[in-house]
């Protein structure tokens, strides 16, 4: 690639280590370079095209290569200032690169490699003015015990649509075996957090003796402080009445009082790692794939497993309420059954499944202003509420698609974008 300079000799790159040479060119002539131009001649990303230009030099001191290598130049994109994705921690962006991009080595060596080099290493030491470890005193609890209460709360996230939402994570752990239940939202009222209460006492099959939770508008009136007792507002005081635990709400200021919960939430910034790249359906199954490994997980401490641990706690949960009391506290429930079409009803208006449930009932729940789908406890889909008589997911109009007609992939994508274009205009309702 030969690249027509403003002075008598034209530079000549092969390769990206030539382009260094084009720096000094550029700040003492008018000579405008086009990135993106020489990246596609490169075949490598823009950013990287400028990161040489300002004399960048990959390390060459190297003793032996390592198989992280060939994920340097994805790393360099992940961890570059364009990037919206975040990855707070190593371990994040380690288990990013397993889940998607099917790096295998140990957390270890991985970190070890980011260290050595710095500049991957200065990124995760500029997140850690934001992420500072406080010292803490460490306890203890019998198992069924207690519990502590969370939200991961007002985070922005970027969907893969360009739309910027604002989400928060509830999480009950119980502290004697740690195993925790998470559950995105896009509220935190107290509807909600009654609502999420609820099934994850349902999910425990049991109900721990306290709650540890903070000072949340949604539990106290009065917040306790180191001179005063604070005050559970009554909605919620009448909830714990009617499950049978005590409220303990921390000492203002003292979120460590709950420090089991509050550790395991930095877990949660793993899914900034994705922003800009899933749909909100998929940010749902992303926070309940998170819950499920960590409960899988050999915790760092007790040196248990909190899923077998919690089967010896499970026993000394306090028993659920009767189903009457519980139903005061969900969130309201419709059962359907798919049609064949692989649709389901809600009012007067039809919301697309995949066509593996057709024939099967589902359960209904709207909160968020957004109808949530589930068989048992899995959730199918998430549709936003609309006024439009048929309402498909992309994905889903494919896959029916696919098992309805003979035609080849391709086609059936194109198909599909018109036929929903044409079903967007004609069925809305007035």
């Amino acid at each position: 690639m030969i690249i027509k300079t403003n002075i008598d000799t034209d530079l000549e790159i092969n390769n990206l280590t030539d382009l260094v040479k084009l720096k000094p060119i550029m700040e003492n002539t008018n000579l405008k370079i086009n990135m993106s131009q020489i990246a596609r001649e490169l075949e490598v990303d823009p950013r990287t095209v400028k990161k040489y230009i300002d004399g960048y030099e990959r390390p060459t001191t190297r003793k032996k290569a390592s198989k992280i290598d060939d994920y340097y130049d994805l790393i360099a994109e992940l961890l570059s200032d364009e990037s919206i994705q975040i990855f707070y921690y190593k371990r994040v962006l380690w288990q990013y690169l397993v889940d998607n991009h099917k790096l295998d080595c140990a957390q270890s060596s991985f970190r070890r490699y980011i260290t050595q080099r710095k500049e991957f290493d200065s990124y995760f030491n500029k997140k850690k003015n934001k992420h500072k470890k406080d010292t803490s005193v460490r306890f203890e609890t019998k198992a069924g015990q207690q519990a502590q209460l969370d939200w991961k709360e007002d985070m922005t996230f970027t969907l893969a649509s360009g739309e910027e939402i604002k989400i928060n994570i509830f999480a009950l752990l119980l502290s004697h075996s740690r195993f925790r239940y998470y559950r995105l939202t896009l509220s935190k009222s107290q509807e909600i957090l009654l609502a999420l209460l609820n099934d994850a006492f349902e999910a425990f099959d049991g109900v721990p003796n306290e709650i540890v939770t903070d000072n949340m508008k949604t539990v106290m009136d009065e917040a306790r402080t180191k001179f005063r007792p604070g005050k559970v507002n009554n909605r919620f005081q009448q909830f714990a009445d009617d499950f049978g635990f005590s409220v303990k709400p921390c000492i203002a200021g003292r979120p460590k009082t709950k420090g089991k919960v509050e550790s395991p939430m930095k877990i949660l910034d793993e899914i900034l790692a994705y922003n800009g790249q899933i749909t909100y359906e998929e940010l749902h199954h992303l926070v309940e794939r998170i819950n499920k490994r960590l409960n899988t997980t050999l915790h760092p401490t007790t040196g248990k497993i909190p899923v077998l641990h919690f089967k010896k706690e499970k026993d000394f949960l306090n028993k659920l309420p009767q189903v009457q009391i519980r139903n005061q506290y969900t969130i309201n429930t419709n059962t359907v059954t798919v049609n064949p079409q692989s649709l389901i009803h809600h009012k007067s208006c039809q919301y697309s499944v995949p066509p593996k449930y057709i024939g099967k009932k589902l359960k209904l729940q709207i909160h968020d202003n957004k109808l949530h789908v589930y068989y048992n406890t899995e959730l199918v889909t998430i549709h936003n509420l609309k006024r439009q008589k048929f309402n498909y997911h992309y994905e889903h109009y494919v896959e029916i698609a696919s098992q309805t007609l003979d035609r080849s992939p391709s086609q059936i994508e194109d198909m599909a974008k018109e036929n929903l274009k044409i079903i967007g205009e004609l069925y809305t309702n007035g």
